[in-house]
């Protein structure tokens, strides 16, 4: 009697078992199927990216201008205010370690004072040279007027002495006439030696001034009212406390035009092609989400470039914002929605609906109480649908997912459709 009990309570629960999953498996199977219809209206295809907020002008804040001539061709910045600090023409920026220079007026400095001692010493040969140039050329005119008086005397001596005293006479005049000669060659080299040591001793004062002249500007002040923001190097570093600057590119900072700011964002190169100037976007603010503004593309870089963090090659595009906000700063993370192209009245279907067998693109419809595979041409896709150019209307129903049990039967091609429906 018990066994029988027993019997018939595992009977009554295996049927309530095999009930419930008849009714609410096999059913759930069969709710999975979900149909949506096409639907018209406007469709937009967009490219989305993250940006950063600058100012579309911005006033640099530059280190030494002439370092270039003072020999400097590397600085490190040793002190610099915070960012975001907001300056007045005038004030403290940044300063630059000054060891090198310092070192290098040193070096100059000395050898100033050896060009100085050459200087002095050029002056006194020179002074003592010429001296004794022109006491010789004196001594060699009375010489020569000694001899013509001797020979003006020997008019009544023989002949022997007469010639004698005109053959002195005339050495003497050939010596004071080269004196004279050789005085005017050594005006001349003293004169070129004392230009050749006083250009040496200017070269090294004008060293000097122009290296005093850096020296000033290695501390850098505000040209003008403004928020600071440090300067951004090729590689996307900003320049800090310990930052190299050179002597080609000796910006330390700026100071932004925050009246008219733009979003500089990268695209990756799958999604360049769509990207054009004058362009709208739609954009938002991370640190303000509530905040919605718009734009338009006004820059697209010709090439490519490897961003860090990147496998594949993006490309700079500028948006610039439309409208003029005072809460917005420099740095501050986008989002940008670009609009590339828009169809005002297209038929359009979610990506989920689409298929494709032997590069041929379909869908599930729902025909007449059976499923076919119906052909459709595409037209523009977004990351979420696709235009419908041919192959559905707005009346038909499709399956958003691949229906259970997969139908059998061929795709039905766009030429059987418009054949059926010409019949």
């Amino acid at each position: 009697m018990k066994k029988r009990t027993l019997f018939i309570s595992l009977g009554s629960a295996l049927v309530i078992i095999l009930a419930a999953w008849y009714f609410i498996g096999g059913s759930s199977e069969a709710s999975t199927d979900i149909f949506i219809s096409p639907q018209r209206g406007m469709f937009q295809v967009t490219v989305t990216a993250t940006g950063e907020l600058q100012a579309k002008k911005s006033i640099k804040i530059n280190g030494p201008q002439n370092a270039q001539l003072a020999q400097i061709w590397r600085m490190t910045i040793s002190k610099l205010i915070p960012e975001g600090t907001v300056v007045q023409k005038g004030d403290f920026v940044a300063e630059l370690d000054k060891s090198e220079i310092s070192n290098r007026i040193k070096e100059e400095q000395l050898e100033l004072q050896k060009a100085e001692s050459r200087f002095t010493q050029a002056q006194l040969d020179t002074t003592l040279t010429m001296s004794k140039a022109r006491d010789e050329l004196v001594n060699l005119k009375y010489a020569m007027e000694e001899m013509k008086l001797k020979m003006e005397q020997s008019q009544y001596e023989a002949p022997s002495v007469q010639r004698q005293t005109e053959i002195d006479y005339e050495k003497a005049e050939r010596a004071f006439d080269q004196a004279n000669r050789n005085y005017v060659t050594k005006e001349q080299q003293a004169i070129a030696k004392m230009k050749e040591v006083q250009a040496e001793l200017t070269q090294h004062q004008q060293r000097i001034s122009i290296l005093q002249s850096v020296l000033q500007q290695f501390t850098i002040k505000a040209p003008a009212d403004g928020m600071l923001i440090y300067f951004k190097e090729w590689n996307g570093q900003k320049r800090v406390v310990g930052s190299l600057i050179n002597a080609w590119d000796p910006v330390v900072a700026t100071l932004p035009d925050l009246s008219e700011m733009e979003s500089v964002t990268y695209i990756s190169e799958v999604d360049i092609q769509k990207i054009k100037k004058g362009q709208h976007a739609k954009i938002g603010l991370d640190a303000d989400p509530d905040k919605k503004l718009t734009g338009v593309v006004t820059e697209i870089a010709n090439i490519g470039e490897q961003r860090p963090n990147s496998d594949s090659k993006v490309f700079e595009v500028t948006v610039l914002i439309n409208e003029a906000d005072t809460t917005l700063r420099p740095a501050m993370t986008t989002s940008n929605t670009i609009v590339a192209d828009t169809v005002q009245n297209a038929l359009h279907i979610p990506l989920e609906c689409i298929h494709v067998q032997d590069s041929v693109t379909y869908v599930y419809k729902s025909a007449g109480g059976h499923i076919e595979k119906q052909e459709v041409k595409l037209g523009l896709l977004n990351e979420d649908a696709a235009v419908i150019q041919n192959g559905l209307s707005e009346t038909d129903k499709i399956f958003l997912s691949t229906p259970v049990p997969l139908p059998e039967g061929d795709i039905v091609r766009l030429s059987e459709t418009l054949a059926s429906k010409e019949m």
